[in-house]
C-alpha cells in the first residue's frame, strides 16, 4: 500500500546526512530501516532546534509511521532530508519527509511520514499542543 504525502505541508527543516558503509544490508542495498532512521534524525534534529528538549516533562511521541520506496538510496552518497509539518490537532501534529540525493536534487527517492502526539510524560497522557507547533504548521 502507498500512502500520499499532502500538498498542504510547510517546509520546517531540511537537513543532509550521509549514507554510510553501514546503511547497507547483505545485498549492498541501503536497509529499509535505515530510511526510518534518516527521516527519525532528520525529525529529532528538527524538534532540537525549535527547542523540545529530549530530557523535558513534555515532548512528541510516534504514534505511527510509513515509507514509501521510489528509489534506491546508494552508498556513497549524500541524502537531503526534508521535514514538513501540518494537520495540527488538540494533541497531534502530522510529520512528513522526503529523500532526495544531494547530487539528484528534485528527485524524490522515497517519502514518509508520523503522526507525532505531544506528550505529557509524568503524566503518561496526551497534553495540549503548543501554539508554536500549531503555527509552524499554518
Amino acid at each position: 500500500m502507498r500512502y500520499d504525502i499532502p500538498e498542504h505541508k510547510r517546509l520546517v527543516f531540511e537537513q543532509v546526512i550521509p549514507v554510510r558503509w553501514g546503511d547497507l544490508d547483505a545485498m549492498r542495498h541501503v536497509n529499509n530501516a535505515m530510511y526510518f532512521r534518516y527521516m527519525e534524525i532528520s525529525r529529532i534534529d528538527w524538534m532540537h532546534s525549535v527547542g523540545v528538549q529530549s530530557d523535558g516533562d513534555e515532548g512528541f511521541v510516534i504514534v505511527n509511521a510509513f515509507c514509501n520506496f521510489h528509489r534506491q538510496i546508494t552508498y556513497p552518497n549524500d541524502v537531503l532530508l526534508k521535514t514538513y509539518v501540518s494537520d495540527p490537532g488538540r494533541a497531534t501534529l502530522e510529520s512528513w519527509a522526503t529523500m532526495e540525493l544531494v547530487g539528484q536534487p528534485g528527485v524524490v527517492h522515497a517519502s514518509g511520514g508520523a503522526t507525532m502526539i505531544w506528550m505529557d510524560y509524568r503524566a503518561m497522557k496526551s497534553a495540549t499542543l503548543p501554539d508554536r507547533f500549531r503555527a509552524l504548521a499554518g
